[in-house]
């Protein structure tokens, strides 16, 4: 379970809505999607001898439905919670500091052209899988793939940054059609989901860095579990942040049912990756991810099944590991065929 670049070929569960199928239309029952937002709080966080600080949202709650999912067998229970969730990490495309060998971390650049297009490929991989969060990191690299992605689901919700940094954000982002909120899915960025800080690193060159401070050195910054490069963090400190963020607000999604996808970066998901594989510090060192490459997970039952990658949306392969999965892909062939 140690050195992994994960590639297999698997698939997903259904959507957590419950929809009744009546004389060839769809009628939402009472489990609704619900979207936490709400007042913000700052949050500060110390790496080795410097501190930064960031806003975080806390929750309220607004509403946003989804039609498509797998038919409930007994409407009585609409409001249980759903026993199977679908997880999706994807690591960010190539960036244009990924392309120039530079230690990036936490300085905020864009894709190549390259990392476009692993996006979009990676949009295709998880185009019959039903989402209905999404989280990102606070950096445009994440946050690009993402929307990228979503731009090739044949579910064709349209992904919408939630901006809950003041009232005003609030105010001027707010939607008022419902039917326009019904094909929407929610994308909450958060800074815990941020690349692991590498301080005065960043910027640096890899190669004229390993041959400043010798390869052993930089081997050691990068890859040691609890060794921080100068002014940085280590991984230990991205996974404090990383893993205490995902338990606080992303699980309790998973645990009500809720399909989610996680854009963020090779550090802060391999650190999420530990917690749900339950890999020891030595095992996660060793862990590779692939830019632009969805990783699947199956929660159910409260534990965490990883699935691998789906390798194209029209291997069959990919949508025989659950039921819930088939009926949700029908569904969709049913409303664009």
């Amino acid at each position: 379970m140690a050195a992994a670049v994960f590639h297999q070929a698997i698939g997903t569960p259904h959507s957590s809505l419950h929809h009744e199928l009546r004389e060839n239309s769809l009628r939402l029952n009472s489990n609704s999607f619900w979207l936490e937002i709400g007042v913000s709080r700052r949050g500060c966080h110390r790496s080795n001898q410097r501190n930064f600080c960031v806003v975080q949202a806390s929750t309220s709650q607004t509403s946003m439905f989804d039609p498509v999912s797998s038919p409930s067998t007994n409407t009585n229970n609409s409001k249980k919670k759903s026993n199977e969730a679908a997880l999706i990490l994807m690591r960010h495309g190539e960036s244009l500091w990924n392309e120039k060998n530079l230690f990036t971390g936490c300085v905020d650049v864009p894709l190549t052209k390259k990392g476009v297009e692993e996006a979009i490929e990676a949009g295709k991989r998880i185009s019959n899988i039903p989402i209905d969060m999404i989280y990102t990191s606070a950096l445009i690299r994440a946050q690009m793939t993402a929307m990228l992605a979503m731009t090739q689901h044949r579910r064709r919700k349209v992904p919408i940054i939630i901006h809950n940094e003041s009232e005003q954000a609030r105010t001027w982002s707010e939607i008022f059609s419902e039917d326009t909120k019904k094909q929407s899915i929610p994308v909450i960025a958060a800074w815990q989901l941020n690349e692991r800080m590498y301080g005065e690193l960043q910027g640096l060159n890899k190669q004229e860095t390993a041959d400043r401070y010798g390869k052993e050195q930089v081997h050691e910054w990068r890859r040691s579990y609890d060794i921080p490069p100068p002014n940085g963090e280590s991984l230990e400190m991205c996974a404090e942040r990383a893993v205490a963020y995902f338990k606080d607000q992303i699980e309790p999604q998973l645990l009500s049912g809720k399909n989610v996808m996680i854009a963020a970066h090779g550090n802060s998901l391999r650190s999420i990756i530990m917690y749900l594989d339950k890999l020891t510090s030595q095992e996660v060192i060793s862990l590779e991810l692939s830019t632009g490459m969805p990783m699947l997970y199956i929660f159910k039952g409260g534990k965490f099944i990883r699935r691998g990658s789906p390798v194209a949306p029209t291997e069959a392969g990919v949508y025989a590991y659950t039921r819930g999965l088939a009926q949700y892909r029908q569904k969709l062939d049913e409303m664009f065929h």
